[in-house]
């Protein structure tokens, strides 16, 4: 391969064959199907990337128009990806609906979601923060205190010229900045992990999504005291094999009345909050590097006495399996 003095930039990885880029972003990302807009006798290329902890910074550039989608695989990581044109864009469709980033319009999605992405030609320069997914779900998890799974239906385009997109826009230029040819944040895992869940916390609150109506009820609606006293019992005997009966009994109500005040003030059942404090507990000590405690012994611990079920619910609730967790943690 032969570097291309029309590049506006150096790439590790560059060339100037469409079947050879393929080649090359199918080894990073999977099942990738890609196809040319057009005639594309000499395409030209390249790309770079960096990684640190839970994000990935990529930086593309192409002169001819293509389009592709990727088919997940096991081995697929699910991630939100903020893209960030330089020169030209890019967009995404979904069915009928079609999103794109351009001069200034940040695009947000989920790789998993979309039926294809078109990547505009004549000079394209992208950049793209790629935030892995579970730090959305572990956000979402911490904000609204409910189970989630399926799609956020996140809000896929952001004028960069208001103040939540410039707000949003800055702080991922600080992280592509500190990322970018061995940056500092390559050097501290602990900015970096601050910084990514502060844009993980400012998307999950500021950019409109399937969950956002909660957020709207504000700090005037407080859980009354009886789903209260229902929380800090469960927090209480989280690793006891409690029973909602139980439950109410401790908060002073029927088990009926238990079910209307956390429909009403938080959004889920009685049952499913204490899935999820339970499930946080777990993930805690799969996040800890410093527990030597088996999965089997964690999952008992927590109250979870199957672990096909553990797992399965664990997945949906953090997009990855618990192996894959205590896996990251241990390669750190």
């Amino acid at each position: 391969m032969t570097e291309n003095s029309a590049q506006p930039f150096s790439f590790r990885f560059h060339g100037s064959s469409f079947d050879n880029m393929v080649e090359t972003l199918g080894g990073a990302f999977g099942s990738f199907d890609a196809e040319p807009v057009g005639r594309a006798k000499d395409f030209q290329w390249g790309l770079d990337f960096s990684v640190a902890g839970s994000a990935v910074l990529l930086s593309g550039y192409h002169e001819a128009e293509f389009q592709f989608n990727i088919e997940p695989t096991v081995s697929t990581a699910e991630y939100l990806s903020l893209v960030v044109p330089r020169r030209g864009g890019m967009g995404v469709t979904y069915g009928a609906r079609k999103a794109e980033a351009g001069q200034g319009k940040l695009l947000l999605y989920n790789n998993f979601e979309p039926d294809s992405v078109l990547m505009h030609g004549q000079g394209n320069v992208i950049d793209e923060l790629l935030i892995n997914w579970p730090v959305i779900l572990q956000t979402i998890g911490q904000t609204f205190e409910m189970p989630f799974s399926g799609s956020l239906d996140l809000l896929p385009e952001l004028d960069l010229s208001t103040p939540v997109g410039r707000t949003i826009g800055n702080l991922t230029e600080t992280i592509m900045s500190g990322m970018r040819d061995d940056g500092p944040l390559l050097q501290s895992p602990i900015a970096m992990a601050h910084m990514t869940q502060a844009l993980a916390d400012l998307v999950v609150r500021m950019v409109p999504h399937r969950l956002s109506h909660f957020l709207e009820k504000g700090p005037a609606l407080i859980a009354p005291r009886h789903v209260r006293r229902a929380i800090e019992f469960m927090q209480a005997n989280i690793d006891q094999p409690i029973t909602m009966p139980k439950v109410a009994e401790a908060a002073g109500v029927s088990s009926r009345a238990l079910e209307t005040g956390f429909r009403a003030f938080k959004g889920t059942s009685p049952a499913a909050y204490l899935l999820t404090l339970r499930l946080r507990a777990a993930r805690q000590d799969l996040l800890d590097p410093e527990c030597t405690e088996t999965m089997k012994a964690i999952c008992l611990k927590w109250g979870f006495f199957h672990f096909g079920r553990f797992s399965a619910v664990y997945k949906t609730t953090y997009g990855e399996y618990p192996s894959e967790t205590r896996k990251r943690v241990s390669h750190r």
